[in-house]
């Protein structure tokens, strides 16, 4: 197949494109460059930026349009313009944050999206980000004559810029009391990249439309379940999750930023306990959690500089706040 990908250098575009060469598909990349050097020499490379200038664009045809990059329903709405009947079957990567506050868990793929709160936002932020994921969707779906739609949940794995995933991975390989914020008990749900790459790719390849949740495990699953299986993983012996109520942390001023991935008791958080059965009939498999805990160890600790800058308390301020939470 001849497959255009918006994006593909980086974290889960990454893992596409590579994906999408071993299978010994034909890759196109439009992006910005990101160095001197493009990432991938067996793709086709074409540089622009999709907010001002998608000219080079312009040429070509393609049997696949995989968007990694959209995250306004003015990009696909442009994009659309520009390739027309040429973008083939176009497949965009949503996100389980599409759904309007999910009631409990197993929701589907047919559960109701979020609603922007003014329809003309085009500022990404936590509080409209799903929305404006959903409004892509909804833009895609009038524009492109061959749809289908891929909401992964939180990705992780080797390669991950964002250190949300990876934070975790290398504070429990240190061993030790870790802080881990309540309550144990909120849904959770996770995908490796490589296995979100392996399932669209097949997606793509068998020319299937629809919407897709991909998510892992099955609910019922805990983010107590990932924190202990992720330390079963890496953790030395002796290593200590120690359990503090949400309210505790808020009132310390801790938030998301400092401790990643967790959603604390937010009535969003259905949203990790969404129903993959479609996925899984269509062929998702996932890989075991340790796997994914040691390769992405193996990663971070490969990479100059780690990725974890500006992620996650310090070690003195989780110490801190571990003190203040046994004194009561």
């Amino acid at each position: 197949m001849r497959v255009l990908v918006i994006g593909g250098t980086r974290f889960v575009g990454r893992h596409l494109v590579d994906r999408l060469l071993t299978r010994g598909h034909e890759v196109t990349l439009f992006h910005r460059g990101v160095g001197e050097v493009d990432p991938f020499p067996a793709a086709e490379h074409r540089h622009g930026d999709r907010d001002e200038d998608l000219s080079a664009l312009d040429v070509g045809r393609w049997d696949v349009t995989l968007d990694v990059s959209a995250y306004l329903p003015r990009q696909v709405r442009t994009l659309a313009a520009t390739l027309g009947e040429r973008a083939g079957h176009y497949c965009y990567i949503s996100t389980v944050s599409v759904y309007a506050d999910p009631p409990g868990p197993g929701s589907t793929e047919d559960a109701p999206l979020a609603q922007p709160a003014d329809p003309e936002a085009e500022e990404v932020t936590a509080a409209t980000y799903g929305a404006l994921k959903a409004r892509c969707e909804q833009a895609a779906g009038g524009l492109f004559g061959s749809l289908l739609v891929v909401r992964p949940t939180y990705v992780v794995g080797p390669d991950d810029y964002t250190g949300r995933f990876p934070r975790w991975v290398l504070r429990l390989a240190e061993g030790g009391e870790v802080l881990a914020p309540g309550p144990p008990d909120a849904p959770m749900q996770y995908v490796d990249v490589r296995d979100l790459a392996a399932f669209t790719v097949g997606l793509v390849e068998d020319a299937r439309t629809g919407v897709f949740h991909v998510a892992t495990p099955t609910p019922p699953f805990r983010w107590a379940d990932l924190l202990t299986g992720v330390a079963g993983a890496v953790a030395p012996r002796g290593t200590a999750l120690t359990w503090v109520h949400e309210a505790f942390l808020r009132t310390h001023g801790v938030t998301v930023l400092d401790l990643p991935l967790w959603g604390g008791g937010h009535p969003g958080a259905w949203a990790l306990a969404v129903d993959p059965a479609r996925a899984v009939a269509a062929g998702l498999a996932a890989r075991p959690l340790a796997e994914t805990a040691r390769d992405t160890l193996a990663w971070a600790r490969s990479t100059p500089g780690g990725p974890l800058e500006g992620v996650g308390l310090s070690r003195a301020r989780e110490a801190a706040l571990l003190a203040a939470f046994r004194s009561g």
